[in-house]
């Protein structure tokens, strides 16, 4: 009998608390779902941001981690990050909001290990993609004294000292590009080159930064519009290369804003009493120049920059940001003329209704940002005018938020 009794009980203890369980994972549920509504309601974005504040906050919001930025699924060094988080340096600056600065410092501590080594980083690949997120460990050593950063700046630094070049002395873009300099390269070394000469090495090799973009002037520049090619071939035996004079066949758009941020940016620590100083300054201007006889009547740029007539060619919003952010910075700095900042102002105005949204948490939505492309590889990219017209564009990609972020923050909008 005292057995039945105590089985009936065990049964009805297995009720009870199976039910009490169940009414515990219910109640998590709706405290959870409360939570996250919260959470939600807590992510949305105020009215009366500047677009400066609104593009970080939404970055934040949708990557909290940088690393994580594009969707990037592992903790990569990689020059999108440090593209995002040099726009969030300048932002730091401006308002000296301390979260800009732990974003940044949180993914360099990711990034680089106890010893002061870039994870997954191998010299012997000489990207010199890979040179670009050292930009923004001179501001971290320089706050924190982490002698990590240091190191890693210096690692660097060796890189671009051992760093294959073309017989005229161009730096590869990549090991796997044999003589070939790609005109995004100038904005991933140069910047960072200049300002580890200067401050570390007494400038000696101020000379080679400006031989750099010479070489650019001399072989990537398109004689007939001024504007720049994406890259060039120096053996002329790659498949794309034009056999006269080495270059790819087509001018994108966001390859002239890389090179217009790279002349800006290489300025900002280049030293006016060096004699190439003026040099680098002239060809800021030209480009400027040049760049403004193929806006859009609206004031914007398409993606294959010097033929807006080509079918199915688009606006394109990166390139649109990254030189309005040049042409801005470039008149505030003095090496444009004043009248480039209203340019850049009304191009600003228009890039806002052309291509932003604010989505239902008042996130930034940047639309038609064209896909990365590049050339030579398996399949073979021969980067004709249709390859780049048929990129697909997407929505927020990096360099556009990037860009718009840049070029946000230099206007105070």
């Amino acid at each position: 009998m005292k057995t039945k009794i105590a089985g009936t009980a065990l049964v009805l203890f297995d009720v009870i608390n199976t039910n009490y369980k169940k009414s515990i994972i219910v109640l998590l549920l709706i405290f959870g779902s409360k939570m996250m509504a919260q959470t939600n309601e807590n992510k949305a974005l105020a009215d009366n941001l500047k677009w400066s504040e609104r593009t970080a906050l939404t970055i934040l919001n949708k990557y909290p981690k940088a690393w994580q930025i594009d969707g990037t699924e592992k903790p990569k060094w990689d020059y999108k990050m440090s593209l995002v988080l040099t726009a969030f340096e300048k932002l730091y600056q401006k308002t000296n909001d301390k979260k800009y600065f732990n974003y940044i410092k949180e993914y360099a501590d990711e990034m680089i290990d106890s010893s002061g080594n870039i994870k997954k980083y191998d010299l012997k690949e000489y990207n010199i993609d890979y040179v670009n997120p050292g930009k923004l460990l001179f501001n971290l050593y320089d706050e924190t004294k982490d002698n990590r950063y240091l190191k890693v700046i210096q690692q660097l630094r060796t890189q671009l000292e051992t760093q294959p070049r073309t017989a005229s002395g161009g730096f590869w873009h990549k090991q796997i590009y044999p003589n070939q300099m790609w005109i995004d390269g100038l904005y991933m070394a140069e910047p960072f080159y200049t300002q580890y000469t200067v401050k570390y090495e007494n400038g000696k090799a101020l000379d080679d930064v400006a031989k750099q973009f010479e070489l650019v002037q001399n072989h990537l520049v398109d004689k007939k519009t001024g504007l720049v090619y994406q890259a060039w071939d120096e053996s002329k035996q790659i498949g794309w290369a034009n056999p006269e004079t080495g270059t790819s066949p087509t001018i994108w758009g966001r390859g002239i804003g890389w090179y217009m941020m790279a002349l800006v940016e290489t300025l900002d620590y280049y030293p006016k009493t060096n004699p190439h100083y003026k040099v680098l300054v002239g060809y800021l201007n030209q480009i400027s120049k040049n760049v403004l006889k193929y806006k859009s009547e609206s004031g914007l740029w398409y993606q294959v920059t010097d033929k807006p007539e080509l079918k199915d060619n688009f606006l394109e919003s990166s390139s649109s940001a990254m030189i309005i952010y040049s042409l801005a910075k470039g008149a505030d700095k003095g090496y444009l003329a004043s009248n480039y900042k209203k340019i850049a102002q009304k191009s600003f105005d228009t890039f806002v209704k052309e291509f932003v949204k604010k989505g239902e948490n008042g996130e930034v939505v940047i639309s038609n940002v064209s896909s990365n492309v590049g050339l030579g590889g398996k399949p073979f990219r021969d980067g004709t005018n249709e390859y780049y017209i048929k990129s697909k564009t997407k929505d927020n990609s990096s360099p556009a938020l990037a860009a718009f972020l840049l070029s946000a923050t230099q206007l105070n909008k």
